[in-house]
């Protein structure tokens, strides 16, 4: 019973480390907007951090269960697809603060975007390919959809490749952090590979 109640402890714990964290960037940003220290053009630099912060929290959320299997903390696996959300949401509010704050809703020139620029494309194809794993992330898909659960869940990987694309061609010039990025998915991706005979 004692090792259960910690066990409870510490997953409660864990989840409510993992809301504070995860919205700490939205509460920086707001206050930053509130206070208008966002710079010359605010509207760019939300656009900006919006995304860096949503390619960090996915590579986060892949980090979760390789960082399981060296560290064996296995309570860590019950805030995987909790970080995965916080990926989708933020992902949800870049694309929004590009609709509404830099395209102002002009769906002439977003439909150009979308189709035309290679950029937003993938980066537009990213936010679709999340859109299914967000919405069958609950326990009730997990048991329905069962093995094709996972299946479908690889998208992500998908998804984060074309995130980190969208990155490396939006930041034109300076790629520094473009790449830094694609390393460490690329090391993610390494350390997730393991023999089919054990687990997940």
């Amino acid at each position: 019973m004692i090792v259960t109640v910690d066990r409870k402890r510490q997953v409660l714990l864990l989840k409510l480390a993992t809301w504070v964290l995860a919205l700490s960037p939205l509460g920086w940003l707001v206050w930053l907007t509130v206070t208008r220290q966002l710079g010359a053009d605010a509207v760019d630099t939300l656009l900006h951090r919006m995304g860096d912060f949503t390619l960090i929290i996915l590579l986060t959320a892949l980090a979760i269960t390789p960082l399981r299997r060296l560290t064996g903390w296995n309570v860590l696996i019950r805030i995987r697809r909790l970080v995965g959300l916080f990926g989708f949401f933020y992902l949800t509010l870049h694309f929004l603060i590009y609709l509404v704050l830099d395209q102002t809703l002009d769906w002439e020139f977003i439909l150009e975007d979308l189709t035309k620029r290679p950029y937003a494309v993938v980066g537009f194809a990213a936010w679709l390919l999340l859109i299914p794993l967000a919405l069958t992330s609950t326990r009730g898909w997990v048991r329905r959809l069962g093995k094709r659960w996972r299946k479908l869940h690889k998208l992500v990987y998908v998804a984060v490749a074309l995130g980190l694309l969208h990155f490396y061609w939006q930041v034109k010039a300076d790629t520094f952090w473009p790449l830094v990025a694609a390393a460490v998915y690329v090391v993610l991706l390494t350390l997730r590979v393991r023999p089919r005979t054990a687990s997940n």
